[in-house]
């Protein structure tokens, strides 16, 4: 199989996070969820265990719940760090774009939360936590970009945010989850108003990409 570099390449290189550009009026059907799902879970897991779940949320009530959820765990951070940012400025404008989302979360039309079978356990030497926190998140990471990749070829947009994790035994009793499940993130779907979104500026990696040793970079 040939792939179409120039199409694939658009496509890993636009992805963006997308928050204020969610089309919060327009439905998202459930065919198009479960096909960018589907796309999803091709991904690998640890030992092939294939432990991801998926709960998608479009109950309003949840979503009001989910959303209060969110900004008490971060909204009024946001909110302050957006305020005293400065105006027009990359960390500015990201502020600012999270602040807008964490305030409308729940207009968007579907709300997605990746789920991976296990917990951490905290009685676990730091070493034995790192190792098991990598494999597990790494279980369901992989899945989740294939999604949002899936989504926006799509027309479709979204943005992978933690932030309601803070209070992930709360948001697991408005869904139902149960103890032995992790929450991976949340994640807003909608379609995006437009899709004409661009590479993001960023360092040239032989300025962070090292030859065999730390800090000794690859020579182009």
């Amino acid at each position: 199989m040939e792939f179409d570099h120039a199409q694939t390449d658009a496509l890993l290189s636009t992805t963006r996070a997308v928050r204020k550009r969610l089309d919060l009026e327009r439905d998202v059907p459930d065919d198009v969820l479960l096909e960018c799902l589907q796309l999803a879970v091709q991904a690998p897991t640890g030992s092939n265990r294939q432990g991801w779940r998926w709960m998608v949320v479009r109950d309003a009530e949840k979503k009001a719940a989910l959303a209060d959820l969110y900004r008490q765990a971060g909204g009024e951070y946001l909110a302050a760090a957006a305020a005293d940012s400065e105006v027009g400025s990359q960390t500015g404008r990201v502020l600012d774009s999270a602040n807008y989302l964490a305030q409308n979360l729940e207009k968007v039309p579907v709300m997605v939360i990746p789920l991976i079978i296990g917990r951490l356990d905290e009685d676990m030497a730091p070493e034995t936590i790192t190792n098991r926190a990598a494999g597990l998140m790494g279980s369901i990471i992989p899945a989740m970009w294939s999604f949002q990749l899936a989504l926006r070829s799509r027309g479709l947009g979204s943005c992978y945010t933690t932030l309601h994790i803070g209070l992930e035994k709360q948001a697991g009793e408005v869904l139902g989850i149960p103890d032995h499940m992790s929450q991976a993130g949340l994640l807003p779907v909608a379609y995006t108003t437009g899709t004409d979104f661009k590479p993001a500026k960023r360092d040239p990696v032989e300025l962070i990409t090292y030859l065999d040793t730390y800090k000794n970079p690859i020579r182009p």
